[in-house]
C-alpha cells in the first residue's frame, strides 16, 4: 500500500497538530520570558500599571494558544483534472469542468502560478513585486472561483510552478540562475529559471501561496520544485550554491513553505518526476527527504516520458498499466515509514503512442491496485477522455 489504512484527514490533523504544538511550546517559552520580565519590573512598581502588564501577558498567552482552522475534508478518492488559468478565464469554462462532477470529478487543480511565471489573479495579498513586474494577471477572481468550486462539493488544489519563472528571472536577474559567461541562464525551451538557493525566491513563491490560501484554496501544490533538468545545465551558475546541497535545498524550501502556510490550514503537496522514486536525478527531488514537509507527493508517472528499458520495460509508453504500477512501487519503497500520501498524475494525452480510454484506464487501475489515494488527469489543453473520471466499480 502507498499509504497506511487510516483516515488521511485525521493524519493531516495530527501532522498539523504536531507543528502547532512545537510552535506553542516556542511561544510559551517566549511568553514565560515576558512574564518573568513583567514580574521583575512589577516588584519595583507593583502598584503602578499592574492591570496593563497583566493584560499584555494575557494577550500573548491567548495568541500562543489560538489554533488555526482546519482544511476542507479530503475526498475518499481524488479524481481530478488540471485547469490552466487561461482556460479558467473563458466565460463559463470553469463551470464546464465542474460539471464533470456528474462523471465522477472530486478534485480540481487550478493553476495559481504557471510555467510562464504568471499569477492567475490579483488580490491585495499577492506580493507587490509580482504586481510591479507584471506577473500578476486577472485571468480569474480567486475567491469567487474557490466559492464556485466549493459550492459544487469539489476539492480545490492550487498549482504553483516555483523555480521555472521567465518573468521573475527577466525582471530580477539577481534572483535568476545565471550563465557562466554572464547573463540569465535559460533551459532548452528558452525559459529562465530562478535560483533555488535564494531565500528571496522562496519568499516570493510562498507569498503567492499565502494569497491562494487566503482566497480559499484547499491545497497548495508546488510544481517545478527542483533544479533545471534540460538545456546546458553544466553552464548554470547559482548564487549561494555552497549554502546547501541540491538534495537539501528543495526539502528546506518545503520546510519553509510548511511553516509559513501552517496558520492558513491548507494542505501542502509537491509534484515530482516519475523516476524520482527510483533514483536520484540530480535535480534535488528526493521524495523521502521531501515527504516530512508535505501531505501528498504527486508522482508524474506518464508512461510516454519513460525511456526504453526504464522500469524493466522495453517500451513503457506501450504498457501504461505496468509502467504506473512499477513506478508507484518505487515510490512505495522510497516513502516507506513516511506519512505522505502518493497520488499519480495520469497521462491523458497522446505523445509517441496514441492514448484513448483504454490506456488512461490502465493507468488508473494500476494506481488503485497500488493503493494510491486517487489520481489527477493531465492534459495541457484541458481536454479529458470521457469515462476517465468514473468511480471504481
Amino acid at each position: 500500500m502507498l499509504f497506511p489504512p487510516i483516515d488521511p484527514n485525521e493524519r493531516f490533523r495530527e501532522r498539523r497538530a504536531t507543528v502547532r504544538r512545537r510552535k506553542r511550546l516556542r511561544r510559551a517559552a517566549a511568553v514565560a520570558t515576558v512574564l518573568i520580565a513583567v514580574l521583575l519590573l512589577g516588584m519595583g512598581a507593583q502598584f503602578v500599571g499592574t492591570d496593563e502588564s497583566a493584560q499584555s501577558v494575557t494577550d500573548l498567552a491567548t495568541l500562543a494558544a489560538t489554533p488555526s482552522s482546519g482544511p476542507r475534508t479530503l475526498p475518499i478518492e481524488l479524481r481530478g483534472v488540471h485547469v490552466t488559468m487561461g482556460l479558467a478565464s473563458l466565460p463559463g469554462k470553469l463551470d464546464e469542468y465542474l460539471d464533470l462532477e456528474r462523471d465522477g470529478l472530486t478534485a480540481l487543480e487550478l493553476d495559481v502560478k504557471d510555467e510562464n511565471g504568471e499569477i492567475g489573479f490579483v488580490t491585495p495579498a499577492v506580493p507587490r513585486l509580482a504586481v510591479s513586474i507584471g506577473a500578476a494577471r486577472d485571468y480569474y477572481e480567486a475567491r469567487e472561483a474557490a466559492i464556485r468550486v466549493h459550492d459544487r462539493g469539489i476539492y480545490l488544489v492550487g498549482r504553483i510552478v516555483v523555480f521555472e519563472d521567465p518573468v521573475l528571472s527577466q525582471a530580477r536577474p539577481d534572483l535568476a540562475v545565471r550563465r557562466s559567461g554572464g547573463g540569465v541562464w535559460r533551459d532548452a525551451a528558452g525559459l529562465g529559471w530562478t535560483n533555488p538557493y535564494d531565500r528571496r525566491v522562496w519568499e516570493y513563491n510562498v507569498d503567492v501561496a499565502v494569497a491562494a490560501a487566503k482566497a480559499g484554496f484547499d491545497e497548495i501544490m508546488f510544481d517545478y520544485v527542483r533544479f533545471p533538468s534540460d538545456g546546458d545545465v553544466a553552464s548554470a551558475v547559482y548564487r549561494n550554491e555552497r549554502s546547501l546541497a541540491k538534495r537539501e535545498a528543495i526539502p528546506q524550501f518545503l520546510r519553509y513553505a510548511e511553516n509559513r502556510l501552517e496558520p492558513y490550514g491548507v494542505r501542502i503537496s509537491a509534484a515530482v518526476f516519475g523516476l524520482s522514486g527510483a533514483r536520484d536525478l540530480g535535480i534535488g527531488q528526493l521524495p523521502r527527504k521531501m515527504a516530512p514537509y508535505v501531505d501528498t507527493v504527486y508522482a508524474m508517472t506518464y508512461p510516454s516520458l519513460f525511456g526504453a528499458g526504464e522500469l524493466g520495460l522495453q517500451d513503457p509508453s506501450t504498457a501504461p498499466g505496468a509502467t504506473v504500477a512499477r513506478a508507484l512501487r518505487r515510490f512505495e519503497l522510497a516513502l516507506r515509514g513516511q506519512d505522505a500520501l502518493v497520488v499519480p498524475w495520469v497521462q491523458d494525452f497522446s505523445f509517441s503512442v496514441p492514448y484513448d480510454l483504454d490506456e488512461v484506464r490502465a493507468q488508473i487501475d494500476a494506481a488503485r491496485l497500488s493503493g494510491a489515494k486517487g489520481y489527477m488527469l493531465w492534459n495541457a489543453e484541458g481536454l479529458y477522455t470521457d469515462g476517465a473520471l468514473a468511480p471504481p466499480s
